[in-house]
């Protein structure tokens, strides 16, 4: 039986954080809940209107293809696309072709073929048998980038989305949340038994992780059954449908002379050579630090890779560790400080702000959040109590060392005052204590565990420990 080999090639669009539409003034919020407020006779295409060049936007692209090691162009211009769809009144859309802004590159070792700007279109809404379409949608700033054929395997192809999802956010360059439209993924995919590429179907639209990888693994499945039943792959645009898991077919795929490419009469060329503020200096000044930037520092402060990826991916509890770190150089620098820091952080802060959306790490906290990690490696209080205060010390900024003292809970390594928490132990849990008579290990452990539930958490658990062994020993 013929073993085939996969060859996937990845689309993606991503809506830009600008402040305006790509082509007039109109307020670039396309998911206002009220349709067809942020509009304008350019977005609706009246006769008799002219486009106007976001600058932002394209020193946006411009930007992120410095990053990606893409060759700016020195020449570019903007190419109508034509096609009808209700969702675009133009007839035509307004994008590049043969000169796009960005060629060449790579993220995350797959190679870009090019990065180009373009408007996206209006959305459809389709209800009982009626139709809609909000113009809020219409004109905001897209950015799409093509890669080179070169991903072999569903999961490095979800990867790539994933970095690259990661590095937008990190630049400002959109916000690229999937489950919204801002950064939509298409995949193309073809399958071969020889060197010579199979036909290409493309899979829109995908917009999660999971529905890239999962949707490129059907469908080179779906057509390694065809080509072993010998039908013909037909070349055509699929939708993914996730509660059934599998594609569907959507329409035969278009060509690029098909779209019937001419550059826009309407739209000056770009000569970006001669624009200082696009030149690659210019650009790389308010570049931020980039994930593999982050990655390197992070794992230099001695966090494990998991920790890792977890800051990075979330900007919140990364920027909330930093602060935290700043907040006072000469204690909170420390290897063994920022690992207990970034412990609680992961672990325990972010379970607390999935369980109740109300909460917002505000960095102003960082320096109580500080305290209290201090006042753990100073056993003045214990894990237990700390992960106890957790909640009102990094959400409204209280002081864990007034609230440890009015509360009593100052870790306690007093023998004299624990002895009465070990005896009430013992007291309450005879079966137990004849346990750890009896050899088993384990059962002091549970004593010791009690006489900290006891003691609310103030107890420091060695001396409880300690204590509870010279009294059964007796």
């Amino acid at each position: 039986m013929a073993t085939y080999k996969p060859t996937i090639g990845i689309e993606v669009h991503a809506e830009l954080s600008t402040l305006s539409k790509m082509f007039c003034g109109c307020a670039n919020r396309p998911h206002v809940d009220e349709p067809n407020v942020n509009i304008c006779p350019i977005c609706l295409a009246h006769p008799g209107t002219l486009p106007a060049v976001n600058k932002e936007a394209i020193r946006k692209v411009l930007q992120f293809g410095e990053v990606i090691g893409g060759e700016l162009a020195d020449f570019s211009e903007f190419d109508r696309k034509q096609y009808f769809y209700p969702d675009i009144p133009k007839a035509y859309q307004l994008s590049q072709y043969a000169f796009p802004f960005v060629k060449g590159g790579e993220l995350a070792g797959v190679a870009i073929t090019r990065v180009h700007l373009e408007e996206d279109t209006a959305r459809s809404q389709h209800e009982d048998n009626e139709s809609f379409v909000d113009f809020n949608r219409a004109g905001v700033p897209l950015m799409e980038l093509v890669t080179e054929p070169v991903i072999h395997d569903a999961k490095v192809a979800a990867d790539f989305a994933k970095e690259l999802q990661l590095l937008l956010r990190t630049m400002g360059v959109s916000s690229a949340n999937m489950e919204k439209g801002e950064m939509r993924v298409e995949a193309n995919i073809s399958i071969s038994d020889t060197d010579v590429l199979g036909t290409k179907v493309e899979v829109k639209n995908l917009n999660s992780f999971k529905a890239v990888e999962n949707a490129i693994n059907y469908e080179i499945e779906r057509q390694k059954t065809a080509l072993q039943s010998h039908k013909i792959v037909i070349q055509e645009t699929r939708g993914w449908n996730m509660a059934k898991n599998k594609t569907f077919s959507q329409r035969s795929k278009e060509t690029a002379k098909d779209y019937r490419y001419f550059p826009d009469p309407d739209i000056p060329k770009y000569f970006l050579g001669e624009i200082s503020e696009f030149t690659g200096s210019r650009l790389a000044e308010n570049i931020p630090n980039l994930p593999s930037k982050i990655r390197a520092d992070l794992s230099n402060l001695g966090l494990t890779s998991q920790q890792v990826e977890t800051l990075v991916y979330n900007p919140n509890l990364l920027n909330f560790l930093e602060a935290t770190m700043s907040s006072n150089p000469e204690k909170t620098k420390g290897k063994k400080f920022i690992k207990t820091a970034a412990n609680y952080l992961i672990s325990d802060v972010s379970g607390l702000m999935a369980n109740n959306d109300n909460l917002e790490l505000n960095s102003t906290n960082a320096i109580m959040f500080a305290r209290l990690i201090l006042m753990v490696e100073e056993k003045k209080i214990t894990s237990r109590v700390a992960k106890d205060l957790l909640e009102e010390i990094v959400f409204t900024g209280s002081d864990p060392e007034k609230m440890a003292e009015e509360r009593g809970i100052m870790q306690d390594d007093s023998s004299e005052r624990l002895i009465a928490v070990v005896e009430e132990v013992i007291s309450a849990n005879e079966p137990v204590v004849g346990d750890y008579k009896n050899g088993k290990e384990a059962a002091l452990q549970f004593l010791v565990g009690q006489g900290m539930k006891l003691s609310k958490g103030s107890a420091n658990p060695t001396t409880l420990a300690e204590l509870f062994k010279e009294r059964l020993s007796e």
